[in-house]
Parts: C-alpha cells; sequence; structure tokens
C-alpha cells in the first residue's frame, strides 16, 4: 500500500519477540503448574517452592556474571532492598494461593499488578494523574471482585493471597522502574535472587530439608520454569515494544482461563469468572496502550 513502510528485515527479530514473551507467560504459569502437580505426591510447602526458585536463580545469575566478566555495581541500596522484598513477598503470595486455591484465579489475580502500578502512581504522580485510567481501573476492580466471589457475595478468602500477590508485584515493579535508572539488570537480579532466597530461608527454615529425588524433581521443574520465564521475558522485551510486551504477558490471564482444567483438573471458571478475567485483560491492555 502507498505511504506504508514496512522494514521485513525487523520482522524475524520482531516475531522472535513475541514468542518469547509468550513462551515466558507459559512458563510462569507451567511453574505454578508444577506444584499442582506434586501435591499428590511430596509435601512441600510454598515457601520451599520459592527458596528454590530464587536459589536457581542466583546460580545462574552468579554463573553468567563470572561467564561475562561482569561486576556488581551497586550504588542505591534501599532501591535493591524495596525491589527484593516486595518481589519475594509478591511470589510468596503467588505460590501461596496456588497452594491453597484455584490456578486460575490465583494467575488472574497475580496479573492485576499493572492496575495497582497505575493506582499508586495516579496518587503518588501528579503527571501520571490521566482520568481516563482511573476509570478503567475501576473497571478492572469490577473484574477483581468476579475473580474474588464468583457466584455470590461470599469472598473466597483463599483469593486474597492472589490479590496480595498482585498488589506487593506492583510495588516491585515500580521498585524496579526506580532501580533500573542507576542499577544494571545484572546487579539488580545478584540482590534480588540472592537476599530474596536468604530471606524466605531465614522465615521458614523449619518448612525446609533435604529433598529425595521426586522431591528433588518437582522443585527443579518449578524453579526452572520460573527462572526460564524471567531470560525469556527480558529477551522478549528487546524486540517487542512495550505495548506489545505488556499485552501479550497479560495474555497469561487467558492461558489460566483455558488450561485450568486440562492440566491439573480444576474447576472451569465461571461465566462470572471469565467476565472478570477478560475485564482485568482488557484493563491491561488499555493501561498498556496508555502508557504508550
Amino acid at each position: 500500500m502507498p505511504g506504508v513502510t514496512i522494514n521485513k528485515s525487523n520482522l524475524p527479530h520482531q516475531a522472535s519477540g513475541w514468542l518469547a514473551v509468550l513462551g515466558s507467560a507459559f512458563c510462569f504459569y507451567l511453574a505454578t503448574a508444577v506444584i499442582r502437580w506434586a501435591e499428590p505426591h511430596v509435601n512441600i510447602e510454598a515457601s520451599y517452592f520459592v527458596f528454590s526458585r530464587f536459589l536457581l536463580g542466583f546460580c545462574v545469575v552468579c554463573f553468567t556474571m563470572i561467564l561475562r566478566g561482569h561486576r556488581l555495581r551497586p550504588q542505591k541500596y534501599h532501591l535493591l532492598l524495596g525491589r527484593t522484598i516486595a518481589n519475594t513477598v509478591a511470589v510468596f503470595c503467588f505460590y501461596k494461593a496456588v497452594e491453597v486455591g484455584s490456578l486460575a484465579e490465583a494467575n488472574i489475580l497475580n496479573m492485576t499488578y499493572p492496575l495497582f502500578v497505575a493506582l499508586f502512581s495516579w496518587f503518588l504522580i501528579k503527571d501520571q494523574r490521566d482520568t481516563s485510567v482511573i476509570l478503567i481501573v475501576g473497571v478492572a476492580f469490577a473484574g477483581i471482585w468476579l475473580i474474588l466471589s464468583p457466584g455470590d457475595f461470599a469472598v473466597k478468602w483463599e483469593n486474597m493471597w492472589g490479590l496480595c500477590s498482585g498488589i506487593t508485584a506492583s510495588l516491585a515493579m515500580i521498585y524496579l522502574n526506580l532501580s533500573r535508572r542507576v542499577h544494571d539488570s545484572q546487579t539488580i537480579l545478584f540482590y534480588m535472587f540472592g537476599l530474596g532466597s536468604l530471606f524466605i530461608f531465614i522465615l521458614f527454615h523449619d518448612e525446609m530439608f533435604w529433598p529425595d529425588w521426586l522431591e528433588f524433581l518437582f522443585l527443579l521443574a518449578c524453579s526452572a520454569a520460573g527462572v526460564v520465564g524471567q531470560y525469556l521475558l527480558t529477551y522478549g522485551f528487546r524486540f517487542v515494544t512495550a505495548v506489545e510486551g505488556s499485552i501479550i504477558s497479560s495474555s497469561r490471564i487467558l492461558i489460566a482461563a483455558i488450561m485450568g482444567p486440562l492440566l491439573v483438573g480444576d474447576p472451569a471458571l465461571t461465566l462470572p469468572g471469565w467476565c472478570g478475567a477478560l475485564l482485568i485483560f482488557a484493563a491491561n491492555s488499555f493501561l498498556a496502550w496508555r502508557r504508550s
């Protein structure tokens, strides 16, 4: 078409970026599916899954830093600590939500973090007080309520873990945004994984034990899926726009809603649950477009 220029040389990179971000969404979902698959066979608490994920991530970061001769460059420790604490609490609450509730609802509520980022930014940053944003967040909160209370006015309290993971993940993202201004990614990941695993071990050391081969297999599978998802997300965002990446990342909402009954035998979402999931997905997509 006249006036339309398509840079065909960028298409393979863009396509690989889309696939990487989509793969990361599936890996993050798969990590939680492993927790559910493990339940009939082993007795592993959510804290142990979090610890193993952070420990594996720490080992991978250390290995890549040694391989590349990369040095740590910490500058503002309060930002690194804030990112670490918020992310650790978010992952723990997320895995706890999977342990006690529905896999689909846990993933959907975890993906509410863009809404809380927009909400906190609206109150804290005057330049970002966009009326349309606060309106769409309000609509999304109706979707959250449909997930928390899909059939009647009785709240499913086990889903509060999932909502808590979304709130604390938004704080982790805000700290990440601030920390990236003065730190490189490897430094942030080193402290996040290293201190995160240390914090979890100190708080939940009574739940840690030397695993047998089956327990080790489940711990490794869950951890590897989470770490691979993190690296796929980092790689994918090199080749896609922020809008594309955010929307594709939010596809974990739809993946969780569809795959839950198929992979782990969870009950299918009710009609109100589907409405809530679609409202949250649409709100995330709109917020990504507004940020662009």
